[in-house]
């Protein structure tokens, strides 16, 4: 049983805070209220761009610092842009080069624009559902070259994903993040963002102890958080794998798996950050 104080809650996004259809339940956003009515901090940290993380600002009364492109871009509420990390231009074409030799789809990300160069690319419509706004088609990805925040490798071949996965982080090591953030999706990012350092950016700046963070989440890029917080929550929908290396598994994101785990394992430990 856990004991160990509570003071901030880092959460991903898709998987965990909203259900399939992209919605915030009534339940979580209690649940999310009653963080903040005991002091306890509430940040969010996602694969998403910036801008698609708007709609969560008002209904979640979000006044912390967010983490788009798994930590790429850091933006307070009102989209003012603090930190950008981006991929290093050396290994981007490579990157882009090895996605596609393992079959997949790729699009690009700037800190504020989305870029296909086919108008009908694999998932872009989802994506523009989920992010609610829709990608630009350019020819060729080359003018963006030296401001890619990330680059996503996109295929419903689960294991194309998995084993892309696996070559860039082979191949280019140290110089760039790469993580499944979807089964269909591969993120690669700078080398310093990703979701284990938020939760490292997040003790430092608000002076909270990693191990009094409890970090929620759902797919493989969410590993990294669980091994840097004080106790981890994946979501009952996760996958195995995922789900043995949490400290606790919840419901899942279409059962309220948030909001319950929030009630039993959050606010009976809760205590108020330090101010700051």
């Amino acid at each position: 049983m856990t004991t160990t104080p509570i003071a901030a809650v880092l959460a991903d996004v898709d998987g965990t805070l909203v259900t399939r259809q992209k919605v915030l339940t009534p339940r979580t956003i209690e649940a999310v209220r009653r963080l903040d009515e005991r002091g306890v901090l509430f940040a969010i940290t996602s694969g998403r761009p910036p801008r698609g993380m708007r709609m969560l600002v008002e209904p979640l009364g979000m006044h912390m610092p967010m983490a788009a492109f798994n930590g790429g871009v850091i933006m307070l509420p009102d989209m003012t842009v603090f930190d950008e990390r981006d991929v290093p231009a050396d290994v981007a074409p490579g990157v882009i080069e090895t996605c596609r030799a393992h079959g997949l789809y790729v699009w690009i990300y700037t800190a504020m624009e989305w870029y296909v160069t086919d108008p009908n690319a694999p998932h872009a419509e989802r994506e523009t559902r989920t992010c609610r706004f829709p990608p630009t088609v350019v020819p060729s990805y080359d003018p963006y070259l030296d401001h890619i925040v990330k680059i996503v490798g996109v295929s419903d071949d689960h294991d194309r994903v998995a084993q892309a996965e696996l070559a860039v982080q082979k191949e280019y090591d140290t110089h760039v993040s790469a993580a499944r953030s979807q089964p269909h999706y591969l993120d690669v990012t700078h080398p310093t963002a990703n979701k284990g350092i938020v939760v490292d950016r997040l003790a430092h700046r608000f002076t909270v102890p990693r191990e009094q963070i409890a970090t929620f989440g759902d797919q493989a890029n969410d590993v990294l958080m669980f091994a840097r917080s004080g106790i981890s929550v994946a979501m009952g929908n996760a996958g195995e794998a995922v789900r043995r290396q949490a400290t606790h598994v919840t419901g899942s994101n279409e059962d309220d798996g948030f909001a319950d785990a929030v009630e039993k394992y959050i606010l009976p430990h809760a205590v108020a950050a330090p101010t700051t």
